[in-house]
């Protein structure tokens, strides 16, 4: 509907839109003294209500604990008991007859609340107002997939079917001012070379903060950056630092780390490597410049001691090795991600106990890999050959590469840490 057919509604009340006569004037003095009274304000506002709905002026209105003054007025409008009962009941008609009548409102209640209350707004008129609202609200997304990212296009409609922008918005101007910052950021991501996230929100706009983690911008841009990326879904915090690294903004990039022991494709991987010296290396460095070339096998184990363990016995002979230091870090998934991505076949090992379990499974569901001495047999094996290792304690849980190895866990009950197992794993690594 256009405005000016709003503005027409408006200005008669609530009546039809079709032409008419000008509206007859209205006894204001009159009218205030016999409809104008606080004791029927009730009936006004009923009034008003059925206006903005569309609705006729016509049946009953009732009023359920009227007082006596409320009810004084009703008789006196209409001249009559206005009917018996506990409640209060009067007929649309009949005022709407008593005004014509009088000459108080040649034509009738609606216009007399009019005169009396000034314009109704009707509902359906302010629902498309507000629909409009939302339409132009959207608008930076549309230009956003039309002029810079068409790939977000599926991305840019579930936001909005699903209604994450009017949750995080509320308003239809707070969420265009949010879709405007949101589609800035999406033009410039992913970023390359990677930068840290307070420097790109200082620079996009002018708050270095402005994506700070549980924000309304930083929730609709993470989700549109992953939608760029293919990033899976998740949640906690190492997932969301992942999940931005992937478009190459880095949270606290530097403590984020993974130890490495014989793996080339930088300057400075390749000289540790030739000393046989571990290396420590940042998600920064990993965003910025990773191995430019990846080995046929990378060995992942999960506990520094193993690392330790390798550089001492076999220095620069130990093949490539990453250790996870525990739960897999940012910097080791881009790291894993990479070397998977150019070719390697990462082989695993960890503990064997139930938190040694769910660090694999929360690798496993990031980045394929093959079980490295991580089986069911060789946990049997190991239990055999270690008669004094610790109990078996925790929450159980499952092996997705492996569906029989938390059987043999709960029926033999102990632990066993890689340390226990260390001469077979640098067994198999010097060779």
């Amino acid at each position: 509907m256009s405005e000016r057919g709003t503005n027409e509604r408006e200005d008669t009340g609530g009546c039809s839109s079709s032409p008419r006569q000008p509206a007859a004037p209205v006894d204001r003095d009159r009218l205030t003294r016999l409809l104008g009274g606080p004791d029927l304000a009730w009936l006004i506002d009923r009034v008003r209500r059925r206006m903005a709905r569309d609705e006729p002026l016509t049946g009953p209105v009732t009023l359920t604990a009227p007082t006596s003054a409320q009810r004084t007025a009703a008789e006196r409008l209409l001249g009559r008991a206005p009917g018996a009962g506990h409640g209060l009941s009067v007929r649309l008609e009949a005022v709407d007859a008593v005004l014509r009548r009088s000459g108080v409102s040649p034509d009738g209640l609606g216009a007399a609340v009019t005169a009396l209350t000034g314009p109704v707004t009707r509902l359906a008129d302010v629902r498309e107002r507000e629909a409009r609202a939302w339409r132009e609200a959207y608008t930076p997304l549309d230009e956003l997939v039309r002029t810079h990212r068409p790939q977000l296009g599926d991305w840019a409609e579930r936001v909005v079917s699903d209604g994450l922008v009017r949750r995080l918005a509320r308003t239809p101007q707070a969420a265009k001012n949010l879709l405007d910052n949101t589609a800035q950021a999406l033009r410039r991501l992913p970023a390359d070379p990677a930068v840290s996230m307070p420097v790109f929100s200082g620079a996009t706009f002018g708050d270095a903060h402005a994506l700070d983690d549980g924000t309304p911008l930083a929730t609709l841009v993470l989700s549109g950056a992953r939608a760029l990326t293919g990033f899976p879904d998740g949640n906690g915090a190492e997932w969301r630092r992942e999940a931005w690294a992937s478009a190459g903004l880095l949270k606290d990039a530097l403590s984020s780390t993974v130890l490495t022991l014989g793996l080339r494709g930088t300057p400075a991987l390749d000289r540790l490597a030739d000393e046989g010296e571990p290396a420590v290396l940042t998600l920064r460095q990993l965003t910025r410049q990773p191995p430019h070339t990846a080995s046929a096998v990378v060995r992942v184990c999960e506990n520094p001691a193993v690392l330790a363990s390798a550089a001492d016995a076999l220095g620069t002979a130990c093949p490539p090795l990453v250790c996870l230091q525990g739960q897999p870090s940012a910097a080791a998934l881009t790291l894993l991600r990479h070397l998977n991505t150019h070719g390697s076949t990462l082989r695993y090992h960890g503990d064997f106990d139930w938190g040694g379990l769910r660090i694999a499974s929360a690798l496993l569901r990031r980045v394929p890999w093959h079980p490295w001495r991580y089986t069911a047999a060789e946990y049997r094996n190991a239990v055999a050959a270690a008669p004094l290792a610790s109990p078996l304690t925790g929450t159980p849980t499952t092996a997705a590469w492996d569906p029989d190895l938390p059987a043999a866990l709960t029926e033999l009950g102990v632990r066993i840490e890689e340390e226990t197992v260390l001469d077979d794993l640098l067994a198999d690594l010097g060779h």
